[in-house]
């Protein structure tokens, strides 16, 4: 497989001014999420670190309900190509799973600057039964099953916004 001239030239043209005689063909490639910011319109951007931080309640975040949100993620990718680089989320509720998203991302070569995705805009359950606490888990694994990031944590759905958000 390495005498491959069209994959050779495929890993030229992603890697660009990656010196990849120093990376050796053995290299692993590594991603490392650095933060995820949640965007909800008229509210500050809530910046959080990767592994997130939990309050005093072991919240790592809360929700308006009825509320819209976007998220975006940043992560470096280091040392070689990340191939078919994808992301799951699963959140639960009293033990049933009530979400089960899966983004492939893409691939990605190494660079100093970080990426960053930008996920859709969508809308937190509302109501009186939409409202508690939520489990989830989240995961980064790319095509040869190699995991990044897997991650478990609690957030909480609200009828207002945190004051402190």
């Amino acid at each position: 497989m390495q005498d491959d001239e069209s994959l050779r030239r495929w890993k030229e043209q992603l890697l660009g001014q990656v010196d990849t005689e120093k990376l050796g063909e053995t290299s692993e490639p590594e991603v490392k999420v650095l933060n995820l910011t949640i965007l909800s319109p008229d509210r500050p951007d809530l910046v959080l670190p990767i592994p997130f931080v939990a309050d005093d309640k072991g919240y790592a975040f809360a929700l308006k309900d009825g509320s819209t949100y976007s998220f975006r993620f940043s992560f470096i990718v280091s040392n070689n190509i990340v191939s078919g680089l994808k992301y799951t989320n699963t959140v639960w509720k009293t033990g049933v799973r009530v979400e089960n998203q899966k983004m492939m991302l893409g691939t990605f070569s190494p660079q100093s600057e970080p990426y960053t995705y930008a996920g859709e805009e969508e809308t937190t359950p509302a109501g009186i039964f939409a409202r508690g606490s939520y489990s989830a888990k989240l995961k980064f694994v790319d095509d040869d099953g190699k995991v990044y990031l897997e991650m478990s944590y609690y957030f909480e759905i609200r009828k207002e916004w945190p004051a402190s958000q």
